[in-house]
């Protein structure tokens, strides 16, 4: 199986490249009954396009999408549902220069060595393009688990190269201050320093790496399992999935090493945990407590920088690229990790719900 799935009961597969005629999507295992039109589609999208500020590559893309299947009268129908997005704002030409030359932190080489072909343009099916379609089939995901549970599911950028947002320990995030900026930054006033650092970026020809988080509320205890398909286990390999990310983090993550079980334990109350340092999930089962997640980001690769690299022919050349690209592809990724905690959620769901549902709510529960 090439792997261009995820997902077993709410399994979503996605094909199409980056300079292709189209990318698009099919979603198996919907329940029907979902209301759903194209304008759904928009919002999320717009969140993770390209060229929507100064802050990011200047492609612009319609993303305008296509439902070709699945849906009648503006309601899912619970048959597979086919979604594609025309691309229409290619610049092949930007890739002339590294059609016989693997460019450096790329997946050329990898693509080469694995296939004896790959498709230069854009970096192909390893493009960021390709996850307009992973939010695309994630607005489902979302409906659904919004109208039946209460799932919410939020993400924001919680540092930029050495820049973190000043906030409390603890402090909660402002989710309408994360969607006024264009750096999905939960500070307003700390956004002119992004600014300056990206522009300073810009005319280095260098980029950065980030950090982005992700919450899901209102989980139910119970979804996940025990040994395969853990919870935590599963989102983390959706978000290792993601372009450029190099470390996924779930609660406390790596900073667990420097505590004490007496700090690390979330004791629990009847009114609820004294702490969330599991990040909502324990044993590969969610606790009912908010899932926390964390992924980090390379800085990008595709920089105007010359840097040595090998050639088809295997000589050592230089190398430059040039094209429209991301300074900090933190910032369009921000959607892109909601969308893949909540397909992650709505799968977990049906699976709990096809094995445990009649189990109903057990006491106690903790708030």
């Amino acid at each position: 199986m090439a792997s261009n799935t995820f997902g077993k009961l709410f399994s979503v597969t996605t094909f199409g490249e980056s300079h292709g005629p189209a990318i698009g999507c099919v979603i198996d295992g919907c329940p029907p009954g979902i209301a759903i039109a194209p304008e759904d589609f928009v919002h999320d999208l717009a969140r993770r396009a390209t060229g929507k500020s100064r802050y990011t590559s200047q492609r612009h893309e319609a993303d305008e999408v296509e439902m070709l299947s699945g849906v009648y009268q503006g309601t899912t129908t619970g048959t597979p549902i086919a979604l594609l997005i025309r691309n229409t704002d290619a610049r092949s030409k930007d890739y002339a220069s590294v059609v016989d030359t693997f460019r450096p932190g790329h997946a050329d080489y990898t693509y080469w060595q694995k296939y004896g072909i790959r498709d230069p343009r854009g970096g192909g099916r390893a493009s960021a393009r390709e996850t307009a379609m992973r939010v695309a089939a994630a607005v489902l995901a979302k409906k659904w688990l919004q109208q039946r549970f209460g799932v919410a599911v939020h993400g924001w950028l919680a540092q930029m190269h050495d820049i973190v947002p000043d906030l409390p320990a603890g402090a909660e995030i402002d989710f309408g201050v994360v969607e006024s900026n264009p750096f999905f930054w939960p500070v307003a006033a700390e956004v002119p320093e992004l600014e300056a650092r990206i522009n300073a970026l810009r005319k280095a020809g260098d980029s950065c790496g980030a950090r982005v988080n992700v919450v899901a509320c209102g989980v139910p205890p119970g979804w996940g399992e025990p040994v395969y398909g853990k919870l935590d286990g599963e989102l983390a390999a959706a978000l290792m999935s993601i372009n450029a990310v190099k470390g996924v983090e779930i609660g406390a993550g790596f900073g667990c090493v420097a505590q004490h079980g007496a700090q690390h334990r979330d004791e629990m109350h009847l009114d609820g945990f004294t702490s969330n340092y599991a990040g909502g999930i324990l044993g590969g089962i969610s606790s009912g407590q908010d899932i926390l997640a964390s992924i980090a980001l390379k800085p990008a690769s595709s920089i105007p920088t010359p840097g040595r690299s090998v050639n088809l022919t295997g000589e050592e050349v230089e190398v430059r690229t040039t094209g429209r690209h991301d300074p900090c592809v933190g910032i369009r990724a921000v959607p892109i990790a909601e969308a893949m905690v909540a397909l992650v959620l709505m799968d977990q769901a049906m699976r709990h719900r096809a094995q445990c549902g009649d189990v109903g709510e057990v006491s106690p529960r903790i708030a």
